[in-house]
């Protein structure tokens, strides 16, 4: 079996956009990846483009050597645009062939640890402060409108959900210094005021959820440690599951870690074990992000491996489709060391049509996935009918 084409589809997601790879053989198996990128998607599909001579007429079935030949046909590029170009295509080519094989890539690496994943409502709130006319779903205008979606949460059979610092108003606005622009937003430092709303909206969500659902707080790049730090203290009375912080420096991680008795998750942004390993070897945090589409399923299973190897729990980044679902339940399926997975639920009317098969998700749990390949395949006539146009 040969690979015989590489495609790429830019799908519109709503207000980003979804990455997808299809990787077809002249034996007619096709496999499907996702490597969604809202920020880069063309410099993506581009590298994508640059890629693909290395891979036509080559065995998809040698997953290992494909990725080699990919990595220094970047010139040994270790992270970055590269790195989730060629996770889209590691991911398809692990699809065909388990494909081939008649098996899930669950099989394909040794069976299943697990029948069901725990999951998190991911985005709860932020998604309808920014875009409820979309979702169709109440708008984000007070504190009660913040108790009211906590009730949802638990009517929904939720056992955990993950927001951001979500400012209701009208219009309702996310505070995102991180990934803001322009002069006096790369401080990362916090006000009082800001401080005592992240306090009351996280103390909203626990009054509204009752003490057994867990919270997430997921502050992306917008503080920095002695901010996030402070926070990290306001909020112990809460019992988080996690506080969520991206950051370059395991130093730091482990600065903040260590001065709060809330839980600390990071690693988002990481790319294959080498930029794990020293945020591993410092016990920086409690649990470890790990983003598939953007490290690809077999260095994400590595990753995986080596955060056990520290006795370190993991969870998978998934805030994009379903295919990225279902392939990040797949390395939940071969893990021994998961912590739980996220997904978003508030999202654009056409998710479900782009997939053959939904989710099966039963009381928070979602079922692994024991179809062949990802368990499920990309519907081409739906993607075709949403071009992402930026």
């Amino acid at each position: 079996m040969k690979i015989s084409n590489v495609e790429t589809f830019l799908v519109d997601g709503g207000w980003r956009p979804w990455i997808f790879v299809k990787v077809e053989t002249d034996e007619g198996i096709t496999g499907w990846g996702e490597c969604t990128d809202p920020r880069s998607p063309n410099g993506v599909i581009g590298t994508i483009k640059d890629l693909t001579p290395t891979l036509i007429g080559q065995d998809p079935g040698a997953y290992e050597m494909r990725a080699w030949d990919m990595f220094r046909a970047s010139r040994q590029s270790p992270g970055g645009i590269v790195a989730k170009a060629i996770a889209g295509i590691d991911c398809a080519l692990l699809d065909v062939k388990a494909k081939a094989l008649g098996i899930s890539v669950t099989e394909l690496f040794g069976g299943p640890t697990r029948d069901t994943v725990r999951v998190y409502w991911s985005h709860c709130g932020t998604s309808r402060a920014r875009y409820p006319e979309l979702l169709g779903t109440p708008p984000i205008r007070t504190m009660e409108d913040i108790s009211d979606l906590g009730r949802e949460v638990v009517q929904r059979g939720f056992t955990a959900l993950k927001t951001n610092v979500v400012m209701p108003g009208d219009p309702a606005t996310v505070y995102g210094g991180g990934f803001a622009r322009g002069p006096g937003s790369t401080d990362g430092t916090i006000t009082a005021p800001v401080l005592r709303h992240i306090e009351e909206l996280i103390g909203t969500f626990r009054d509204s959820v009752g003490p057994d659902v867990d919270i997430n707080l997921d502050l992306n790049f917008n503080f920095k440690p002695e901010s996030a730090a402070r926070i990290a203290k306001t909020l112990e009375q809460f019992d988080l599951l996690w506080l969520e912080i991206d950051m370059y420096s395991p130093e730091a991680i482990r600065r903040i870690r260590e001065s709060t008795s809330t839980k600390i998750c990071t690693g988002e942004n990481l790319f294959y074990m080498r930029e794990y390993l020293p945020y591993f070897q410092m016990q920086a945090a409690d649990v470890f992000m790990v983003d598939v589409p953007w490290n690809g399923y077999t260095q994400s299973k590595k990753v995986g491996d080596l955060a056990e190897v520290f006795q370190l729990n993991v969870a998978p980044h998934n805030y994009y489709s379903h295919m990225s679902t279902f392939i990040s339940a797949s390395l939940c399926a071969v893990l021994p060391n998961v912590r739980i997975m996220e997904i978003d639920i508030d999202d654009v009317p056409w998710k479900d049509d782009i997939v053959t098969e939904l989710p099966e998700i039963t009381d928070g749990y979602m079922t692994i996935p024991n179809r062949p390949g990802w368990g499920a395949d990309l519907d081409e006539e739906q993607l075709r009918k949403h071009p992402w146009t930026g």
